[in-house]
């Protein structure tokens, strides 16, 4: 079953410009089965679709809708975050929890995550963070690694396979799409039928990724800016001073979450 595993939408992302429905028209058309939600620090995406009935409309027939994440670490960038059907905690809607905290939190309510693009813009990739460099055993406790993304260069991608051959992790490929023309440029092929969200981390944990690559995008201005040395570091003060201003909220939603 074919899936892109990266895609952000309008209702869910700010720099996004296609609603869901749109996904599921145009993967539909290009032989895909499946796609799943990624939204930045948000499941709002995937929330509105389903709480309007998307599932039962004639167009989702034959296709599967999973909900995820893609959350923005204060320490070690951006995460695909898959948790079990029905779990959408508050905590992962406010930013910039460290990593450690981020893996312990998605391993205890029985879900999967991996690195979005590692080896990719250095304000958001795992690899050009300090965190992995003085802590490596880290990546033994993820469950898989973004091996192929639309966004990024070809040599990026070919270090994410490199990275997940070393600690024998399974890779997914996501077109990262925000905008119509990138949709389904990059696929995860998964053995059998996934149905849900339940589906697929039974089958990353089982080994039933059978495939993935796709097509790198030309570079693009708005690419180039994110290199700017004053663009990475300017993301990355952002980031961190937003994961303490939302560190007691954290703390708030944490305890409510579990009483």
């Amino acid at each position: 079953m074919k899936f892109d595993m990266h895609c952000h939408t309008k209702a869910g992302s700010i720099d996004a410009k296609v609603p869901l429905e749109r996904y599921i028209e145009i993967l539909k058309e290009k032989g895909f089965g499946g796609m799943l939600v990624t939204d930045h620090d948000s499941y709002r995406g995937y929330r509105k679709w389903f709480m309007s009935g998307g599932g039962r409309r004639p167009e989702a027939r034959d296709f599967t809708v999973l909900c995820g994440i893609e959350y923005d670490t204060r320490d070690a960038g951006h995460f695909i975050v898959i948790l079990p059907d029905g779990i959408m905690p508050p905590i992962l809607r406010l930013r910039g929890m460290s990593v450690r905290n981020l893996i312990g939190i998605v391993h205890m309510l029985g879900g999967i995550l991996g690195p979005a693009h590692p080896f990719g813009t250095r304000s958001a990739s795992a690899m050009f963070f300090k965190k992995f460099k003085k802590d490596p055993e880290l990546m033994k406790k993820l469950d898989f690694v973004e091996g192929f993304n639309t966004c990024e260069s070809s040599q990026a991608n070919m270090l994410a396979v490199e990275l997940a051959k070393k600690y024998g992790k399974p890779c997914i490929g996501g077109s990262d799409s925000h905008e119509e023309r990138y949709i389904g440029m990059a696929y995860t092929e998964i053995e059998g039928k996934i149905t849900c969200n339940n589906d697929m981390i039974n089958a990353v944990r089982q080994g039933k990724i059978t495939d993935f690559g796709g097509e790198v995008r030309e570079q693009t201005a708005k690419a180039r800016h994110k290199e700017a040395f004053y663009s990475v570091w300017g993301f990355k003060a952002y980031n961190r001073g937003l994961g303490l201003v939302f560190s007691p909220l954290r703390k708030i939603r944490s305890y409510r979450g579990h009483h």
